[in-house]
């Protein structure tokens, strides 16, 4: 059975290792927000450093997951000092259950203040795609699905929560997530 495979992108105002509170705010919240999804029905997985080590996204052993990559409009810092980005890559079992992980308790109050920490850059957040039982999506998927769905909109390769794709192609949606909470995209 497939398996959905999620990354999130995002360019953040100030860079992580800004001492300022808004900053640590974000960053402070990250693990409460982890650990919640982490338990959420339908969850499989998400990339994690391999060794437990610290240092940048960019120096740490990623495992699976593969070597870390951005899409090619990051133009910020790549060093411990200077990186100003938040991404994720996960898997789930499904559409639905990502949905409600994303926009249920804590993700959802965090993500209601999105404005706050990140950029408005006109490029999507979030990108999906299916992939095979026992496959692992690496950072380079991710980036390569991300800006094919920034290029030329969401398709059974590349999609969106709001244009979104079943395993076998065909354009779906998931009920109860309009404004009126009764329709299918």
């Amino acid at each position: 059975m497939p398996h959905l495979a999620l990354y999130t992108f995002g360019v953040l105002k100030s860079p992580l290792a800004d001492p300022a509170p808004l900053t640590r705010e974000f960053h402070d919240s990250s693990e409460a927000i982890y650990r919640t999804i982490s338990r959420h029905p339908g969850y499989l997985a998400r990339a994690e450093v391999a060794d437990g080590a610290g240092g940048t996204h960019f120096d740490a052993d990623w495992g699976a997951w593969g070597e870390f990559a951005v899409p090619a409009w990051y133009g910020k810092g790549r060093t411990a000092g200077t990186t100003a980005l938040a991404t994720t890559l996960s898997l789930w079992t499904d559409l639905r259950p990502a949905f409600d992980a994303v926009y249920a308790g804590i993700h959802r109050t965090a993500l209601n203040r999105r404005y706050d920490w990140f950029e408005r850059t006109g490029r999507p957040g979030h990108v999906f795609w299916w992939v095979s039982d026992g496959v692992t999506p690496t950072w380079q998927d991710g980036v390569a699905r991300l800006e094919h769905l920034d290029a030329h909109g969401p398709a059974p390769h590349a999609f969106t929560f709001q244009h979104a794709f079943a395993a076998e192609g065909t354009p779906t949606g998931i009920k109860g997530s309009g404004p009126k909470g009764d329709h299918v995209h």
